[in-house]
């Protein structure tokens, strides 16, 4: 069973969360602030935390910091009620993986929080699967029925990426910052003709495909 973990020193909001959590069939876990989150981590193993950030003793910006410092991976949903950019940024720079800002909707958060889950299973896993096809993130390849194709590192990067986010657009800026790093001095047109390389030595594959979105950039669709 999944455990999450609520933090946030509102009792109210807590037991909402975990009403909408539990009709789910995960498991909940509480604590009132990041002190008492850290404790309860020492003995049990969490799968997600949720976590205010305005709480006395330890605020979440803290805690996901100092959880990240000591390599907790889960993944961590921020919900707060502010709302700056600001705000956002110093949350992220934290090592949080999504945000929501009060009053939140519920059934988005349920939506969020199984995306997050996807993600992070994943990330351990290292592996894609649609429907005959594996991508291997270790072995660099995608394995069909038929044979396995060996890619390039950025090449197989770029199309993991897109895969792991399914129908999620992403613009060449957020992709070369993602697979070349913020420092490289390619431009914007690497992803062009990476995406092009991809097309050519996947275009037996009818499992998935990747879709320019004019002005924009690209997304994977998946087709099984």
């Amino acid at each position: 069973m999944v455990n999450i973990l609520v933090v946030d020193d509102n009792e109210s909001i807590r037991k909402l969360i975990t009403a909408y959590l539990q009709a789910e069939g995960y498991n909940v876990l509480h604590a009132s602030d990041g002190v008492e989150a850290l404790e309860l981590l020492e003995n049990t193993k969490i799968d997600l935390m949720i976590a205010d950030i305005m709480m006395p003793r330890m605020d979440g910006y803290t805690l996901t910091e100092d959880l990240r410092n000591a390599n907790y991976n889960f993944p961590i949903l921020m919900i707060t009620a502010k709302e700056t950019f600001e705000d956002k940024k110093k949350g992220f720079n934290a090592g949080t993986d999504d945000y929501m800002v009060k009053p939140i909707d519920m059934n988005e958060m349920l939506l969020r929080v199984a995306a997050l889950l996807r993600r992070a299973k994943i990330s351990n896993e290292k592996k894609i699967n649609i429907g005959s096809i594996v991508l291997d993130y270790e072995a660099l390849s995608v394995i069909t029925p038929k044979e396995t194709l060996e890619l390039p590192k950025k090449e197989f990067y770029l199309l993991f990426k897109l895969l792991s986010y399914p129908r999620k657009i992403f613009t060449r800026q957020q992709l070369m910052d993602e697979i070349w790093g913020l420092d490289t001095d390619a431009d914007e047109r690497t992803v062009d003709v990476h995406i092009k390389r991809l097309r050519e030595k996947l275009e037996n594959i009818k499992e998935f495909e990747i879709i320019t979105i004019r002005g924009l950039g690209y997304k994977a669709e998946k087709k099984v």
